[in-house]
């Protein structure tokens, strides 16, 4: 059975012109539509979403000579109505689905002289056409090739390399004033009640690991419930990081620090404006978060935020640590991309259907940068309108470069580790999407971009003959 997206291209019959596109699936077995605009032929829409045609007797006589018919998905099979139609005059068979739209399949030998065009069609769409287009709809058939690249892929490069890169920064200078706070007795206690920090020991990360797997499972399983929760953490961890990030610049502004005082602790004034704010962000993205059009640039900013305040946060205390996370999270990756389609039963991968959304699910989850795809096609219709990377892919090569940069701070190195992992992290990005625009199917991205930052950190160590201090991490950390 062979399932092809296409485009539905429908006019409306007034001045000015008013078109819209819509998506469809048809099987390229049974009809081949042009790749272009320029040779497809228009045909007048008749809306008969009120029967399923299953009989000629449905449809006064007359009624389809020459049109394009839209019926109900139905009570019997595509091609019993495509050979009703066709006796019927029709030139084109749309055929409206409530449900998700899935591949054309049927006995195309019993049917052989069944020629019209049949396509599926969801019903929202003929219902959207009648109100954007009104009552005389003209449209036609075409399947445009998927473009080589899109340029959504530069915007997702720049976001998750800039994240990774300024992530890093941050932590190292965290470190540096650890370090300073440690240098100074009176320094050391106010430091230690700032500390935020998390240090990932090997046995942490194992854990860690093993819930990253249960928690897909469950969500591959139970996805309509869980879905709710995660975007409920979303919200609540957004929040606190765009506020840590935030609250970090504002605190290198030397203006408006009046404060008030409350239960004997004092807060600045600007600080509480600074959380009802990142509240608030993360409120408006809860509540429009279904909203195509601009719901993405908020959900990036959160996910920006919390990305930068998860690398700066979480410590890896060495490269040994660093090593078996990135080498665990890489066959984590590996595995739920390219082994699960083997063993579910609709021979999809876990991972790619559950940063979609399984079977059709509208909520999505919030674990992803997403930019609107730049090139037309019938995938920005059918299927995924935006280029998608997860937070993971930001997180864990950010870990190591965070590492990295502390460790150039610890060792007074001229930021050399931090800048090689951050281009390394930059070049597993490109190649990425080179695989990715080459067999055109969702890849793991830690598949690339872990063994570059990886073999980069330990050549440059091996070059400066500080392998075994990298390894083990300085006696600081320790």
């Amino acid at each position: 059975v062979a399932a092809d997206e296409g485009i539905l291209h429908a006019s409306g019959s007034g001045v000015p012109l008013v078109t819209k596109d819509y998506c469809i699936i048809y099987n390229s077995n049974w009809v081949s539509l042009p790749k272009t605009l320029d040779n497809a032929t228009f045909r007048i829409l008749e809306n008969l979403t009120s029967t399923v045609l299953c009989s000629p007797s449905e449809v006064p006589p007359g009624l389809m000579k020459d049109k394009a018919v839209v019926v109900m998905r139905g009570n019997c099979t595509f091609l019993e109505k495509a050979r009703i139609a066709q006796s019927l005059g029709a030139k084109m068979l749309l055929i409206a689905s409530k449900s998700r739209l899935s591949a054309i399949s049927d006995n195309k030998t019993d049917y052989e002289d069944v020629t019209l065009p049949i396509a599926l069609i969801r019903y929202n769409d003929i219902v959207d056409m009648q109100l954007v287009l009104g009552n005389e709809v003209n449209v036609t058939l075409y399947s445009p090739p998927l473009p080589e690249f899109d340029y959504s892929m530069v915007v997702i490069f720049l976001i998750a390399v800039f994240t990774v890169a300024l992530g890093g920064y941050w932590s190292g200078v965290a470190e540096l004033e650890n370090l300073k706070a440690v240098a100074s007795p009176g320094e050391r206690e106010t430091r230690r009640k700032k500390e935020e920090n998390v240090t990932f020991t090997p046995v942490t990360v194992i854990l860690f690991v093993v819930i990253c797997c249960v928690m897909l499972v469950l969500l591959y399983f139970f996805y309509k419930w869980l879905v709710y929760v995660i975007i409920s953490v979303f919200c609540l961890a957004s929040a606190m990081s765009l506020y840590n990030c935030l609250a970090a610049l504002i605190g290198e502004i030397p203006f408006g620090q009046c404060r008030i005082t409350c239960s004997n602790k004092t807060i600045e004034v600007r600080l509480i404006f600074l959380a009802i704010f990142c509240i608030a962000a993360a409120v408006v993205w809860a509540v429009f978060r279904n909203e195509d059009r601009w719901a993405w640039i908020l959900q990036d900013i959160l996910g920006v935020a919390f990305c930068l305040n998860f690398i700066k946060t979480l410590k890896m205390p060495n490269f040994k640590s660093c090593v078996i996370l990135l080498g665990l999270l890489l066959l984590y990756d590996v595995f739920f991309v390219f082994i699960t389609p083997f063993i579910t039963k609709n021979g999809a991968s876990i991972m790619v259907e559950v940063a979609a959304g399984p079977f059709g699910n509208s909520e999505k989850l919030p674990v992803v940068i997403r930019v609107p795809r730049l090139e037309h096609s019938a995938s920005t219709l059918c299927d995924l309108p935006f280029s998608l990377l997860g937070f993971g892919d930001i997180i864990v090569p950010g870990l190591l470069v965070a590492y990295c940069r502390r460790f150039d701070v610890q060792t007074r190195s001229s930021s050399v580790y931090y800048i090689s992992c951050t281009i390394a992290y930059a070049v597993g990005m490109v190649l990425t999407f080179i695989v990715l625009a080459l067999m055109k199917m969702g890849q793991p991205a830690l598949l690339y971009l872990v063994p570059c930052t990886l073999i980069t950190s330990s050549l440059v160590a091996w070059r400066r003959k500080e392998m075994k201090k990298f390894w083990k991490g300085s006696s600081y950390q320790v």
